[in-house]
């Protein structure tokens, strides 16, 4: 909801809302009790009427004698006393002309409609709102006598409207007044409900506005206690903030670890290039820098690579999808693993294989399995093994790596994932940049399956990668 382009705050649209509610709830009941009001006077006008028109008929007044002047009148406000009051009759014959008259009348004569002519002749009785030549609004019932089965005369008793009209008319000026101003009011109450209600929340944005802008992710949200909607908002803010600074920490942990990475092979490099730039060297000796340069230039690049892919995977990229054999790429990764247990002394063999497909990025894939038998090779010492299984269960392909190496302390077997972490172990010649593991890590989560490890110190360890059956 906006006012001229501008969007309108919560509490002011909250307050509009309710206003604009309670606004028509007002004006339907307003028209309901008028309306009710109206109605229940009429009635009560026309009860009235037919209880004279009745002692009329009942009493023998309707007959010739009314016409004999004031007498009777005078006995008819004796019977019914207050019911009597500005109330005023006429007696006609059927075709309507006039046979005597209240004196009330002044000599003026009650209309006979049509309408009520037609209802008399079927013995109906007739409730109408009339006009009289003077312009006054009358409330008139006609009432059929009948003698011996014939029509013989029509009573018409009839009273003012001025009263009833003037009564409405005071009841809908109060409506006039009193609606509005209790719009008015709970409009004003409404602001004060919804700033109440909001106040909390104005904090919390303040609050999480003050920590973001300051990057002081360890403040949290202060609870109230209630244990309602807004104390649930802000354990989500809080939970937020949680994961928020746990990202933050882990960017800047590895922004440090990428660049202490980055450094010592550039350090090399430039050590390298500047000794031999202080003397004329032999084209040998340049050989020799050029060759060391190129690897640690190699290195750089693929440390780059590997930079790039668990940057693409850890922000879970979905990787193309296409169906893959399992049981291929375990051979293909088998392929790599003897080739490289052959330069460690390591023997790489096969285990139990269930053929198996899923969905997902064969390259991709066969790198995370690939890494894994790579780093069971790496710190498994010379005359163990290394063993490769593809297994089929509740619907997953569980494809294991494992190994008679030096194992893992259980307290760091999550640590092993995350980038650049490299133990303390007999075995440091061994150790890489510390991305393998991650990568693999990034690869598996990105096609919707799970890396899990298990090794103690000094007896082995088994990686097992789950991944959803295609």
């Amino acid at each position: 909801m906006k006012r001229w382009g501008v969007p309108l705050a919560v509490r002011t649209r909250l307050t509009l809302w309710y206003t604009a509610i309670l606004f028509v709830m007002l004006l339907v009941v307003s028209v309901l009790s008028y309306s009710r009001l109206r109605w229940t006077i009429m009635q009560d006008l026309d009860t009235s009427l037919l209880t004279v028109a009745q002692v009329i008929h009942d009493t023998g007044y309707s007959g010739a004698d009314l016409a004999a002047g004031a007498g009777p009148e005078m006995a008819l406000r004796q019977i019914l006393g207050p019911e009597f009051y500005d109330k005023f009759f006429q007696l006609v014959d059927p075709e309507g002309h006039p046979a005597a008259r209240s004196t009330q009348l002044r000599g003026r004569a009650l209309p006979l409609s049509a309408a009520a002519r037609a209802d008399a002749a079927r013995g109906v009785r007739t409730f109408e709102t009339v006009r009289l030549p003077t312009g006054e609004r009358v409330r008139l019932l006609t009432l059929p006598i009948t003698r011996g089965g014939q029509l013989t005369h029509l009573v018409q008793v009839g009273i003012p409207l001025e009263r009833t009209e003037h009564t409405l008319a005071r009841y809908l000026e109060s409506l006039l007044v009193l609606v509005p101003l209790g719009l008015a009011l709970a409009a004003a109450g409404g602001v004060i409900i919804a700033r109440a209600a909001l106040q909390p929340v104005d904090a919390m944005s303040r609050t999480a506005r003050r920590i973001t802008t300051g990057a002081d992710l360890a403040q949290r949200i202060v609870l109230r206690g209630t244990g309602d909607e807004l104390d649930h908002l802000a354990e989500t803010l809080n939970a937020m903030l949680a994961r928020l600074e746990g990202l933050f920490a882990q960017m800047r942990r590895f922004a440090a670890d990428a660049a202490h990475e980055l450094r010592t092979p550039l350090t090399v490099l430039k050590g390298e290039v500047e000794v031999a730039l202080r003397a004329e060297r032999s084209s040998e000796e340049y050989r020799r820098v050029l060759t060391s340069s190129l690897e640690e230039v190699e290195r750089l690049t693929r440390l780059a690579e590997d930079l790039l892919l668990l940057s693409r995977f850890a922000a879970r990229t979905p990787p193309p999808r296409s169906r893959v054999e399992l049981d291929a790429v375990l051979v293909d990764a088998f392929d790599v693993g003897v080739r490289l247990g052959q330069a460690q002394g390591v023997a790489v063999r096969p285990g139990e294989v269930c053929p198996a497909a899923v969905e997902g990025d064969a390259a991709a894939l066969r790198r995370a399995i690939v890494n894994l038998v790579d780093n069971a090779v790496k710190y498994t010492p010379a005359g163990g093994k290394v063993e490769l299984s593809l297994g089929c269960a509740d619907g997953r392909a569980a494809i294991v790596v494992s190994d008679t190496g030096i194992g893992i302390d259980p307290a760091d077997g999550q640590r092993v994932f995350e980038p650049f972490v490299r133990l303390d172990t007999p075995m440091p010649e061994a150790g890489g940049a510390g991305l393998g593991l991650a990568i693999a890590r990034s690869i598996v989560r990105a096609h919707g399956g799970t890396i899990t490890v298990e090794s103690r110190l000094g007896a082995g360890s088994t990686f097992t990668i789950y991944l959803p059956l295609a």
